[in-house]
Order: C-alpha cells, then sequence, then structure tokens
C-alpha cells in the first residue's frame, strides 16, 4: 500500500501517552465543546444525571487481577447453552455455576460440561429468581446474562450489586432510565459491566477500525452499520426462541430493537467516547408488513400468533450525528426476506470500506487514494495481512476451530478472559454498552415525534472528549495458566 500522508489516530495517541499528555476521563470536562446542532429548538431533549456524592467515573479503571476467571451463565437456550461452552474452553476460564428458569436446562448444561472434562458447575434453576441465589456464591468473577432482552437490565444490575463484574447479551437494557441506572450502578459498585458485542470483535471489523486509526481513510466522516437478517422462520418458530419472546417484541413497539453489530463497530472507528460522541438520533420506519405476510403464507391458522398485531416496522433506520459532525446511519431489519448483512462501512476524505457480506474478508471492498483512482472496488483480501488486528494474529486459528460465527465469539470470550487476567482496562466499557444501547429507546421517542431529532445522553458525562485505547488495543500476553 502506498504511504498514507494523514496523520493517524495511532500516532496522535502515541504521542499523548508518551508525552503525559493524554487526559484521563474523570468527570465532566469544562473545556467539551457546546453541542449546539442545526435546529437544536427541534431537538427532543433526553435528560441528563448528575453523579451523586462519591460516585467516580469508571473510565481507564482497570480490572483487579484473577488467577482463574470464574464465570456463571443466566440463560441457557440457544445462545446461553454455545457461549458456556465457549467460556469453558477459554485458557484461565472456568464456568463456576449455571442457571436457568427451566432447571433441566441447567443440568443439561452441567452434563455436557462433565462430559467434555471440565469440573462441573453448580446448577441453580426452577423459578425465574433462581439467579438471585445464584449471585450469593462467592466463586463467581464474571457474569454472563443470555435471557430475553427484558431482563437483562434486572439481572445485570443484581450482579453488579452482588459484587460481580458482568458481560450481558444484546441490549444491556431497553429503557433510558435503566441504561443510566446501569452506568450509575458500576461507578457505585466498582464493578465493569460490558456489552457482549461480539461483532466489535469480527476481524473485519477490527481491520476495519485499524484502517480508519492509520489514517488511510482520510478525516472519516460517515459510517453506515446494522442488523439486516431474515429471521421469519426463526421467530415463528415454537422452539427456537423460548415462549416467542422476540417475535412480541413486534407486538409492544415500533423501534430498533437490535442495531448494534453493525452501529458498534462503526462506533469505535469513530472513536466514540473517545473523542468524539453521538450526539442526537432521529428515527424512520417503514409500515409492518413482513411478518403479517410471513403468517399469512407460511403458519397454520390455529398457532398463537394470529392473535398478535405486529406495529414494529420492518426496517427502522436511525441517523446518527455526532459532535465532530460525522452521521452514522444504522439500520434494523429481521421481518423481510433478504441475504443477511451487517453492512459495515466506513468513509472519509480518501477512502471508503464496505463489508455487505459482514462475516468474511471475501465479502469487504474497498477504495481509497492514492492506491485507487479508476472508479474500481478492490478486494480487501490483499489488504488483510496489513491491517489484521493483532488478536486475530495470535488467536486467529484458535478462533476458527473453537468459536461460533465464524471465531468472533470465542475472540470475545478470549479477550475478556485476558482483560481480566491481565488486570487490564476494558476494551468496551458501560459508557460505550449506554451509548450502543441508546437507539433502541431513543428511536422509540423519535418515532413518537414524527421522526423529530432526540438528544442522545453523554453516558461519560464529559469524558469523551479524552482520546483513549478501546478496541484498537495494544498486544499483551494472556498470562499463563
Amino acid at each position: 500500500m502506498s504511504e498514507v500522508p494523514a496523520v493517524s489516530r495511532r500516532s496522535v495517541l502515541a504521542g499523548a501517552v508518551a508525552s503525559g499528555a493524554l487526559a484521563v476521563g474523570l468527570g465532566t470536562v469544562a473545556s467539551a465543546p457546546a453541542l449546539a446542532a442545526p435546529g437544536a429548538a427541534e431537538t427532543v431533549t433526553t435528560s441528563e444525571r448528575r453523579r451523586l456524592a462519591g460516585q467516580t467515573s469508571m473510565i481507564n479503571v482497570p480490572y483487579e487481577e484473577h488467577r482463574t476467571v470464574r464465570v456463571a451463565t443466566i440463560g441457557l437456550g440457544n445462545r446461553g447453552r454455545g457461549m458456556t461452552q465457549g467460556w469453558s474452553i477459554v485458557p484461565g476460564c472456568q464456568v463456576t455455576a449455571v442457571c436457568d428458569i427451566r432447571a433441566d436446562r441447567a443440568k443439561r448444561v452441567a452434563d455436557d460440561l462433565a462430559k467434555a472434562g471440565k469440573p462441573r458447575p453448580a446448577e441453580f434453576g426452577g423459578s425465574a429468581d433462581s439467579y438471585a441465589e445464584m449471585l450469593k456464591r462467592d466463586d463467581i468473577d464474571l457474569v454472563y446474562i443470555a435471557t430475553p432482552w427484558e431482563f437483562h437490565y434486572k439481572q445485570g444490575k443484581a450482579a453488579l450489586l452482588a459484587g460481580k463484574h458482568v458481560i450481558v447479551e444484546l441490549p444491556i437494557a431497553t429503557q433510558l432510565d435503566e441504561l443510566w441506572d446501569l452506568v450509575d450502578t458500576c461507578e457505585r459498585t466498582r464493578r465493569h459491566l460490558m456489552l457482549a458485542e461480539n461483532c466489535s470483535y469480527g476481524r473485519n471489523e477490527l481491520a476495519m477500525l485499524k484502517m480508519a486509526h492509520d489514517g488511510v481513510f482520510g478525516d472519516v466522516t460517515n459510517g453506515h452499520g446494522g442488523y439486516l437478517h431474515d429471521l421469519r422462520a426463526l421467530l415463528f418458530s415454537d422452539t427456537y426462541y423460548t415462549d416467542s419472546w422476540r417475535r412480541l417484541w413486534h407486538t409492544r413497539s415500533t423501534a430498533s430493537f437490535y442495531p448494534m453489530h453493525g452501529l458498534a463497530p462503526v462506533a469505535a472507528a469513530m472513536d466514540i467516547n473517545r473523542g468524539d460522541r453521538m450526539t442526537t438520533l432521529r428515527a424512520t420506519a417503514t409500515a409492518p408488513k413482513g411478518l403479517a405476510d410471513y403468517r399469512e403464507r407460511f403458519v397454520p391458522k390455529g398457532h398463537p400468533s394470529w392473535n398478535e398485531t405486529y406495529i414494529n416496522g420492518d426496517l427502522v433506520t436511525c441517523m446518527i450525528e455526532t459532535a465532530n459532525g460525522r452521521t452514522i446511519r444504522a439500520e434494523h431489519n429481521v421481518s423481510e426476506p433478504r441475504p443477511y448483512s451487517r453492512i459495515n462501512s466506513i468513509a472519509g476524505s480518501r477512502g471508503i470500506f464496505e463489508d455487505y457480506a459482514g462475516n468474511s474478508s471475501t465479502g469487504a471492498r474497498i477504495y481509497f487514494e492514492p492506491d485507487h483512482g479508476d472508479d474500481a472496488w478492490r478486494d480487501f483480501e490483499s489488504y488483510l495481512k496489513e491491517f489484521d488486528h493483532w488478536l486475530w494474529k495470535k488467536i486467529g486459528d484458535d478462533a476458527a476451530n473453537n468459536g461460533g460465527h465464524g471465531g468472533m465469539d470465542y475472540v470475545l470470550q478470549w479477550r475478556t478472559v485476558h482483560l481480566m487476567r491481565a488486570g487490564l482496562v476494558p476494551d468496551i466499557d458501560v459508557y460505550d454498552s449506554a451509548a450502543w444501547c441508546a437507539p433502541v429507546p431513543l428511536s422509540v421517542m423519535s418515532l413518537e415525534h414524527k421522526g423529530k431529532p432526540v438528544e442522545i445522553p453523554d453516558f461519560t458525562r464529559g469524558a469523551w472528549v479524552n482520546l483513549r485505547l478501546g478496541l484498537d488495543s495494544r498486544m499483551t500476553e494472556m498470562p499463563p495458566v
């Protein structure tokens, strides 16, 4: 690749660290610029929260070192069962307890681990509050939550209050006050909570981040991401989503329920909460046609779904503006026929990256100056070696052999355990997690106001102005087992 003359984030960050000039985000920064966007008078406001006395930021706070990371799982359906097996094979990690409202699931997962030669975890289940009993144990360092969305906030907060670190499947909460409460609870308990955003650890997503931070695309101005996945057959399955929990969300609200897989990698490449922040969101939604049409053609008339009315738009689009004048388009569509895509695109003054397939290097394409100038896309494969993230260089083979979703699940789990065992700062913190999940409730607010922009809260309380590392981490070693 030709030399890129743009000043890269990597060199700026390295210089700041070397000179001691990098600010540490510990609260509201007096020099934070005003966030008056065009048409601000028309913006729907959201309330900010002040810190209580004695409550301090968790930014740049490392995990305490753990010789072994002891994991407990809440929720053992399709996702929870597979990820629990994944935790058990990461070096230096042990699954010590498993819980599901259905006790037979806990037994099944415990049996699976024992058959694989792993220590048998303690089993909890049989009631909606079984997890609370599990959280009383003193052999749990990290709680992994993979229950339906409506339980994430309550269970995540309970785990923090029990003195555990927490990793939660998407989203960490569905209401704005719940997101704020999780931020505040982390700050009070001095425990970390992070979104289990596996796509942020995807090979192409991390390579895109590295290219953006190395200045390949010049000044990054816009990004596009989302979750476009035809889930109709699974949504109407009587076995895949227990009690049809995911389909029922489409009867409750018009919202962008699940944009994080595409939004988070773009936000990381833009240094959201690390030099920039998302300030306003406006949402649009198409008519809710897909689920009802699928039901009409493929679902028997006696099926319980015929008592349901679907109100969520098939395609919900969030247009997000940032403090530094960038735009992000985040989409959600699980109700219409289409190939799977996370979109995963970043663009700037000198080039663009697009990865519509979202799960392999062969689906990505790239175009940037001065290397390209003939209006023809280039295959990203030839650039992957140069911009491959150190995590994939180090454990890519293990990920391919052991992890779901193209290996990104294993990378997420390995890195989380690595951070905790080495006593490092999380790549993804509660402030990132809250910001990435905020489009869920904010899209509802915007749509209720006929698409008017809604203010996005600053969960960092001003510390977003400080440049700091995140997913663009430096290589370190997993402590020996």
